[in-house]
């Protein structure tokens, strides 16, 4: 049996910044060599990076650290 489909009264706001302007602040997922999500600390970044790589080993991720303007392997182990 479906269940109907409920439709929320207000939609839910979008809180996404945009990760194909460059970065100047914060850590940028890098997925296949394009930017994807941007994240506030390294953290989250890394988080996310790891859950993705988990999910779909095939993908290669990256973290970009805007402040040191470098890209920061990705470690399962950790």
């Amino acid at each position: 049996m479906k269940k109907p489909l409920t439709i929320p009264d207000e939609p839910q706001p979008r809180n996404i910044t945009r990760a194909d302007l460059v970065l100047t602040e914060g850590f940028g997922l890098q997925v296949d060599g394009r930017m994807k999500t941007v994240f506030p600390t390294l953290q989250a970044a890394q988080k996310r990076a790891r859950d993705l790589k988990t999910e779909f080993p095939m993908l290669q991720i990256k973290v970009y650290d805007a402040a040191q303007k470098e890209l920061l392997e990705l470690s399962l182990t950790e």
